[in-house]
């Protein structure tokens, strides 16, 4: 059993070991690796972009002069196979930094050996062929450890003695000196092309006066031969628009009027559908509904009368049934009344005045009642009498003079009936 290991692009994964002692070795950049358990060493370097600063103090030159040199270097570890594996050989478990020291070492040895055989001029007025001299020096070393220079650079020179400094004196000085000369020189041929200069622009401004003024003259005889021929043909273009916008304008007229004539068609056009649609308005939202409403009404008026009709006829037949009814009812009663009066003339010429006495001994109580509705109304009677016996002697003259007034009503003497006559001797 073992593991899958992965490594990313700024990584080299070596793989060693194996079954049955094999010595094989695996690479893997940016991938993935198989590692057995026990057997399989893993182990990674690192192939990321190292910068190295190179530094060579009080190196003699070719003339023997004392100078420092300091550049920047930037290295890596190759990835072709076989590179990576002499790379692999040589600083496999080795820290980025002793790996960096080993080419410093290297790139400062080159570097002296070759300030050895230069000048200081060649070094500080040629950097980049310098440069380029201890690249390619120090490049096949460097790739026999597996290591590839991407770029190197001086970055700085100077030396203890002011031999730069002074260098630089002797050519700025010289540079000084022909500059002034060539200041003079130039202010002189200035100051003679200067003159020549003047003398030709007089010349030319003198000329060009003469052409300017003979330009100036011709000018404005072509001005004033353009401003005529421009006035006389504005004058006839003011008359061409005068007289075309007349046209235009007699145009425009019949055009309005055209145009107020069709606005009136469809005017009168619009309006009659107008009209035609308000009459069918008025039609159907006036007419139709009165019309309907008349027609309800007289339906309603037709009902109301056939309903009518017929109550009234209902009505007489009502009042002819009830008027039979109580025709028949008053001839019955009449009938009965007659027997009834029949029975009692009967009667009353079969008993006489035993009679005539019963009515009217039947018609006392109503008589009696008849007069004493008003006394019905008294709550108490006090009769004011000095004597005891008053009150008695008053009951018994009323009854005494009963049979008189009954007399004089109905012509019957009560005192001629036994009962009457025995009650009247009583009180007596």
């Amino acid at each position: 059993m073992g593991n899958c290991l992965t490594v990313g692009p700024n990584e080299a994964l070596v793989v060693s070991g194996g079954c049955c002692g094999s010595d094989l070795k695996t690479y893997a950049v940016g991938g993935w690796a198989w590692a057995w358990w026990l057997i399989s060493d893993t182990q990674r370097i690192t192939l990321e972009i190292m910068t190295l600063q190179p530094r060579c103090e009080d190196v003699e030159t070719a003339e023997g002069v004392a100078i420092t040199v300091t550049g920047v270097a930037q290295v890596k570890v190759m990835t072709e196979h076989d590179l990576l594996a002499i790379a692999c050989e040589q600083f496999l478990g080795k820290s980025v930094m002793e790996i960096k020291a080993v080419v410093l070492q290297t790139l400062e040895g080159h570097l002296r050996s070759i300030l050895g055989t230069l000048t200081v001029e060649q070094i500080y007025q040629d950097r980049d062929q310098f440069a380029k001299l201890v690249r390619e020096v120090a490049a096949p070393d460097v790739g026999r450890m597996g290591i590839e220079i991407l770029s190197f650079t001086i970055k700085d020179v100077y030396d203890k003695v002011d031999y730069l400094s002074s260098l630089g004196k002797t050519q700025t000085a010289a540079v000084q000196r022909d500059a002034d000369i060539g200041v003079a020189e130039a202010e002189r041929d200035a100051g003679i092309r200067e003159a020549e200069c003047k003398k030709e622009m007089m010349d030319v401004k003198f000329q060009a006066d003469t052409r300017m003024a003979d330009s100036k003259r011709e000018l404005e005889l072509q001005k004033a031969s353009f401003n005529q021929e421009v006035n006389t043909k504005k004058a006839e273009a003011q008359l061409a628009y005068e007289l075309q916008a007349a046209k235009e304008q007699q145009k425009i007229c019949l055009e309005e009027i055209e145009i107020q004539v069709v606005q009136r068609k469809k005017q009168i056009t619009i309006e009659e559908k107008e009209i035609a649609r308000t009459d069918n308005e008025l039609i159907a939202t006036i007419k139709r509904p009165a019309e309907a409403e008349a027609y309800k009404m007289q339906q309603l008026a037709e009902g109301h009368k056939t309903e009518k009709v017929l109550i009234a006829q209902a009505e007489a037949e009502k009042i002819k049934m009830i008027g039979e009814a109580e025709a028949s009812s008053i001839v019955a009663v009449g009938k009965a009344e007659a027997e009834k009066m029949r029975m009692k003339a009967e009667a009353y010429q079969q008993y006489g005045d035993a009679a005539k006495t019963a009515l009217v001994l039947e018609a006392l109580p109503t008589i009696a009642s008849k007069v004493a509705a008003p006394l019905a109304r008294t709550s108490e009677i006090v009769i004011l009498s000095g004597e005891g016996s008053r009150v008695t002697g008053e009951v018994n003259r009323l009854l005494a003079e009963l049979p008189v007034s009954v007399n004089a009503l109905t012509g019957v003497d009560l005192s001629k009936i036994p009962l009457l006559q025995k009650m009247t001797s009583t009180q007596a």
